[in-house]
């Protein structure tokens, strides 16, 4: 049994994930969901032991989620595991080796599996394999911010997709989707398969 306590707290960090997951507002939510800014204030500050029902309803159905569960999981939790579960059944996440951006160079032709001994791990849910991370310590401008991770599949060049370029004259990492081939200038790192921003492990 879930003691009322307990419930507000799922309450008011469940509305916190939502607002912002959503890309909502504390005032668009008090608007649509035809509740004072007031009330809302109080249940995120902690001053309503007791929510009412009928406030909860308002809200689980402005988010579209469970009246039920707001107030008894963690939603943030549970949507996290659900965009990580593959289509393809219970597949398990690879470990990728994270490689700070200046060591990158010295390091690339290593094979993963010794990688993964020497480096911080990540996890990576999908089918790919032979996948590095590479956390950037300079910005890519205008896309990449330093401290972003880029999820990498060494050695692949692919039409379709982004790929992550060292360029040995400026000692730079860029990002391009145009076709690109190793040369005594550029070095293709490989493709990127995902980017997570300002990620810390």
């Amino acid at each position: 049994m879930i003691h009322r306590r307990e419930k507000t707290e799922h309450l008011k960090s469940n509305i916190k994930y939502l607002i912002k997951s959503r890309g909502e507002t504390q005032l668009s939510l008090s608007n649509a969901a035809g509740l004072t800014r007031t009330t809302i204030y109080n249940i995120l500050g902690g001053k309503v032991l007791n929510v009412q029902q009928s406030t909860i309803r308002k809200i689980s159905d402005f988010f579209g989620v469970s009246y039920e569960e707001i107030e008894t999981i963690n939603f943030e939790a549970k949507e996290i595991i659900e965009n990580n579960v593959s289509p393809l059944g219970n597949m398990n996440p690879a470990a990728v080796p994270v490689l700070k951006e200046s060591l990158l160079m010295q390091d690339l032709g290593k094979r993963v599996g010794e990688l993964a001994t020497l480096y911080p791990l990540t996890y990576y849910f999908g089918t790919s394999c032979n996948l590095i991370g590479v956390r950037l310590e300079h910005a890519i401008p205008g896309i990449n911010e330093v401290g972003d991770l880029l999820i990498v599949q060494k050695d692949s060049s692919s039409d379709d997709k982004e790929k992550l370029v060292y360029d040995r004259a400026t000692k730079k990492l860029f990002i391009t989707l145009e076709p690109c081939a190793h040369s005594d200038r550029l070095c293709v790192i490989g493709d990127i398969l995902e980017e997570r921003f300002n990620d810390h492990i």
